[in-house]
């Protein structure tokens, strides 16, 4: 298996979550729900075009409904800026992670999980493009706001050990690596 399919990126699964959530009523409305779903449906089936066209409507819907600066306007960057990444489109998936992880760093804290889920995904985006010394720092971070919210054996700090431990490996710090991969099994092997 390559490297690169190591990597994790955490968004565009928990993006169902998110729309089933009742508290989100407040904020985007059940239209934004609604076209979050459907984004997630084209993406499970590879239809990353077509998702995108209904990514970039439930953002408009979810700026006109919620503000510039919500959390759910968030959710939306960091779903669009995925189905960008996984297209190879680098260039317009960067500036929607760096805008939703602004926005979550201001509505919820810099130590609030969603927050580390956006550096965990641009991330994901610099090691994809081989920007190893800018994605570390974000891994890094991103491993010690879920240690701190979540806990030492939650599975996104699995996660979050496994792609760190994939960026050393491909750096060349094979202990480095194991060690955390032997972490990251520990966790996963844990009964939820």
């Amino acid at each position: 298996m390559r490297m690169e399919n190591l990597i994790r990126t955490i968004g565009l699964a928990a993006m169902l979550l998110l729309a089933a959530s009742p508290a989100l009523s407040q904020g985007a409305g059940s239209e934004w729900d609604l076209l979050n779903q459907e984004v997630m449906s084209l993406y499970q089936k590879g239809q990353y075009d077509r998702a995108v066209i209904v990514a970039k409507k439930a953002l408009a819907v979810a700026e006109k409904n919620a503000g510039q600066n919500h959390p759910d306007v968030a959710t939306s960057l960091n779903n669009l800026a995925e189905l960008y990444r996984t297209q190879g489109q680098y260039a317009q998936a960067e500036p929607m992670h760096r805008r939703a992880l602004a926005i979550r760093e201001k509505a919820l804290g810099p130590d609030h999980p969603d927050v580390a889920k956006s550096l965990n995904n641009l991330a994901v985006l610099y090691y994809a493009q081989g920007q190893y010394a800018q994605s570390e720092p974000l891994y890094k971070r991103a491993l010690a706001i879920w240690e701190k919210a979540l806990g030492p054996d939650h599975p996104e700090v699995a996660t979050s050990l496994e792609n760190l431990a994939a960026l050393y490996r491909n750096t060349g710090h094979g202990n480095e690596a194991q060690a955390l991969e032997k972490r990251a099994a520990a966790i996963r092997a844990i009964k939820r």
